[in-house]
């Protein structure tokens, strides 16, 4: 897990707000939301070095550090950490802005792994960087 105090100095891959339809009883955003983000993030990623068709296939050491609120921005970002012959693994965080405000700080961070697919839903070798 990163110790990173500010987002990292890339663009995020998305950027959406929070709403109402994704909240628990409590009123904070569902973990499972932020998941699909993140999900989604690492997916973008993954496709574009891949040139094509990627699944996730494992997820590692997510932690929820702090809530997402409604209206809250959250920002995603991903870097790909390695790559093998068909798989990525992408490190992807999300930052939460609070709605009316500056303060910004790491909701969450976790490690996915995709495997690139060819037409038929196999793996394939992913294409020279």
């Amino acid at each position: 897990m990163s110790d990173r105090a500010t987002p990292p100095d890339s663009a995020p891959v998305i950027r959406t707000i929070a709403m109402p339809a994704d909240t628990n009883p409590a009123g904070d955003i569902f973990g499972g939301w932020l998941m699909a983000q993140m999900d989604l993030a690492a997916g973008n990623a993954a496709a574009r070095r891949a040139r094509g068709r990627c699944a996730t296939v494992a997820v590692e050491a997510m932690s929820f550090l702090s809530p997402v609120r409604v209206g809250d921005e959250v920002s995603l970002y991903a870097e790909i950490l390695a790559s093998g012959r068909t798989s990525l693994r992408i490190r992807v965080e999300a930052w939460r802005r609070e709605r009316e405000g500056e303060h910004t700080n790491r909701v969450t961070e976790a490690v996915f792994t995709f495997v690139a697919l060819d037409a038929t839903g196999r793996p394939r070798p992913l294409p020279a960087a």
